[in-house]
């Protein structure tokens, strides 16, 4: 089967490169530089001559404080980027995954969202990517939306990378401590993504629609940071862990609202065999990785 990937830069797009390179599949990548999904005809033109049999979307504008002053190019990306991948999936005939964010919600649920709850995006990285999915419904007649979370990779820049750099420059810390999500190992998500490709080619059909995919167990950012310190002195990419701090979200401003709750409940996707993240199990191979580029 020929998957077409966006993004292919990116965590997500070089994690499911990896994960491709051991299944039968055939993967075209294109990374922004590519292929620019804001652009109807380029994009049009690309996929009709590529004639893939689905199409993996992994690009997106995730900048989540520069879209409060870029919301031109977040939308130009995660809506009408989205929009064009859509259009030119359905003049094929062929099916959409398209990867999402907990930021469609506002946060101030008690309990994991499940898909089908109301949306309330507090900015406007979370309002562009929840256009992007509408649009994608709107257009498309068999589409995934694959809504995620906090995700971490031993690619590009992420909290794991950040904090170690940290750790390896200052004594102590001061992490958030009253924001909560489930850590997604970028690795775990792709190979959720090549299951369902696998599952597609197999039967033609897919549980059409939304659903959620992260890690297993909620966190805090702190003790998120608090995890990443103990593996990572143990595995030699920190000296020793610095003292860390818990602080509010009041005591650390940013320009776009984090949700202060982004459990996803992912049993939609369990019962068709696609596993949650074992993150504090994956996170020791992350950084294991992280070692080897050392």
């Amino acid at each position: 089967m020929r998957i077409l990937l966006t993004g292919k830069n990116g965590q997500l797009g070089r994690c499911f490169q990896d994960v491709c390179t051991s299944s039968k599949h055939e993967l075209i990548g294109y990374g922004s530089d590519e292929l620019d999904i804001s652009q109807t005809g380029q994009v049009l033109s690309v996929v009709a001559e590529a004639k893939p049999d689905i199409i993996v979307n992994a690009a997106a504008y995730t900048a989540v404080d520069k879209a409060e002053d870029e919301s031109d190019k977040a939308y130009a990306v995660n809506e009408l980027g989205v929009k064009n991948l859509a259009q030119a999936a359905q003049r094929l005939g062929i099916p959409v995954i398209h990867v999402s964010t907990d930021y469609v919600f506002d946060g101030y649920s008690v309990e994991p969202y499940k898909p089908s709850d109301p949306t309330a995006p507090q900015g406007v990285y979370g309002a562009s990517k929840l256009a992007g999915e509408k649009r994608l419904a709107q257009i498309c007649t068999q589409y995934i939306v694959l809504r995620t979370a906090w995700v971490f990779s031993e690619y590009g820049n992420n909290f794991v990378k950040t904090m170690i750099r940290l750790a390896n420059q200052r004594d102590s810390l001061s992490v958030v401590a009253d924001q909560y999500g489930c850590p997604t190992y970028a690795g775990d998500l792709a190979q959720a993504i090549l299951q369902l490709c696998d599952q597609y080619q197999q039967t033609g059909e897919l549980a059409w629609g939304t659903h959620h995919y992260c890690g297993d167990l909620p966190t805090s950012w702190h003790g998120f940071a608090r995890t990443i310190f103990a593996k990572a002195e143990q595995v030699g990419l920190i000296q020793s862990k610095p003292q860390l701090t818990a602080i509010s979200s009041a005591q650390y401003p940013t320009p776009a609202k984090r949700p202060e709750y982004s459990v996803l409940e992912c049993s939609s996707l369990e019962e068709i065999g696609v596993t949650p993240c074992l993150w504090h199990e994956v996170l020791s191979d992350c950084l294991n990785k992280l070692v080897k580029t050392q």
